[in-house]
């Protein structure tokens, strides 16, 4: 028996929804890179970008566990010395919700040309509302 090698064209890509209302930031994050990678198909294969679309809504409502809002640091550099920016994470949450999500899912994709093909299928929303029903995401269940 051969090992079966997933072609370019022979990938099918779904679309599914995640809800992140009332759940862990982290757990949301983690099953949505499995999804984006397609690491929960059988067909899946590490140099394969076989991974499918992933949309998250009510990001503003995931939860942070313990003293994360308060002692978790989001940081960015400008490009200058000495130009180190620091955001906590209740304001990160309070303003750019989906900005935190992001950050999280991006952790947890590897950092080559399939990862960031599959971060491009990664959809944010803050709220319950999103503009992709025309593609007829299937929820999915965490």
């Amino acid at each position: 028996m051969s090992t079966y090698m997933p072609k370019a064209g022979e990938i099918e890509r779904k679309w599914y929804v995640l809800d992140a209302a009332g759940k862990p930031l982290g757990r949301v994050a983690a099953q949505a890179a499995t999804l984006l990678r397609g690491k929960h198909k059988p067909t899946f294969a590490p140099h394969a970008d076989c991974g499918d679309h992933v949309i998250i809504i009510n990001c503003a409502e995931a939860v942070l566990t313990g003293k994360k809002l308060t002692q978790k640091y989001y940081y960015r550099h400008t490009g200058y010395i000495g130009h180190l920016k620091a955001t906590r994470y209740d304001t990160l949450m309070a303003q750019k919700p989906e900005k935190a999500m992001e950050l999280a899912v991006k952790g947890m994709i590897p950092d080559t040309t399939i990862g960031r093909k599959a971060l491009l299928r990664l959809r944010l929303f803050a709220g319950s509302e999103h503009c992709h029903a025309a593609q007829k995401p299937e929820a999915w269940e965490l």
